[in-house]
């Protein structure tokens, strides 16, 4: 053996980006609402109930969505824990590349949304760490973020504090 590491991405790399979409709007009609269902996911996102039904059928195979009696639609625990790494690794990012690498709103959130799901738990918690790092060394340097990261006092913290940011 080589010693090669196994990198590990947000469940094994194994959700889509129209996966993500649906599990995070499945979460924000939840806390807005109290509910979803397959015909507010295909309101939300623009699409047909057909395709909905398709995507949380694979969905609820992956064990990330429940669906009850009534048709109601929640994340399982697994999807909760899936939300959460998904908004945390966005909003790092996103603030990353707004506040830090000073990249335009509307390119950050586009970017950000594009590779939410696809870093891995190590690198959203390094670039936790970094942000924090900078943010709180950057008296001689043009670096601020309005990310308030020192309300958490690791990356554990801050993962467990995501609802999501303002652009979700």
């Amino acid at each position: 053996m080589s010693g090669k590491k196994t990198i590990v991405h947000t469940s094994s790399n194994d959700l889509t980006h129209s996966m993500v979409h649906y599990l995070l709007t499945i979460h924000k009609l939840k806390e807005e609402h109290g509910y979803a269902r397959v015909t507010d996911i295909a309101k939300e996102l623009g699409l047909t109930k057909g395709s909905v039904s398709t995507a949380v059928a694979n969905l609820r195979k992956k064990s990330l969505v429940v669906e009850d009696d009534n048709k109601f639609l929640t994340l399982s625990d697994a999807g909760h824990v899936e939300v959460h790494h998904i908004l945390s690794s966005r909003t790092l990012m996103y603030y990353f590349l707004k506040d830090i690498l000073k990249v335009d709103d509307v390119i950050a959130h586009q970017d950000s949304c594009l590779v939410e799901h696809l870093i891995s738990t190590e690198t959203r918690k390094g670039l936790f760490e970094f942000m924090r790092k900078v943010v709180n060394n950057s008296a001689n340097l043009d670096l601020s973020t309005s990310l308030d990261l020192e309300k958490f006092a690791n990356d554990h913290e801050f993962n467990e504090a995501q609802k999501g940011d303002r652009y979700l």
